[in-house]
């Protein structure tokens, strides 16, 4: 499988799901691949994502949250939604641009009510979820230095 040379990743609201895809994929694929994120809606960087994006040794505490509006490029191979919304937006944004859209449907861990350590506990499921389906779509062996 071809690793595409730039991937935009997309969720709701750029706060969580799509900067701790972004992380990862930086951090594995990040000297071959230019990699983004946006939101439908820009948030707040959730604090949780920052916490469980940093047990594995990635930093994302000063992502910016933005949404598609925001984008000055629109060069991407592939665009990977993780909500929805987001899968919606890629669509209608591919209609004026040559682009492959994945929709990988991800819980969004902040709709988790609970104790701190039940949210913390959802926060690295979706961490894990996702990197294993980017380890999985784009494998270390691929890369080339």
């Amino acid at each position: 499988m071809d690793i595409p040379s730039a991937v935009l990743f997309a969720c709701t609201h750029n706060a969580l799901r799509s900067p701790m895809a972004a992380g990862l994929m930086k951090h594995y694929h990040g000297r071959h691949v230019w990699v983004q994120s946006v939101g439908v809606r820009k948030g707040e960087l959730d604090p949780f994502a920052v916490q469980v994006m940093d047990e594995i040794g990635i930093d994302i505490s000063t992502h910016k949250p933005s949404r598609f509006e925001d984008l000055e490029d629109s060069f991407f191979d592939l665009i990977i939604s993780l909500s929805p919304e987001a899968q919606h937006h890629a669509v209608e944004m591919t209609r004026s641009m040559s682009c492959d859209v994945m929709f990988w449907p991800t819980l969004d861990p902040s709709l988790i009510d609970g104790s701190r350590d039940a949210v913390l506990e959802a926060y690295r499921t979706v961490r894990d979820q996702l990197q294993r389906r980017i380890l999985q779509r784009f494998p270390l062996t691929v890369a080339i230095d």
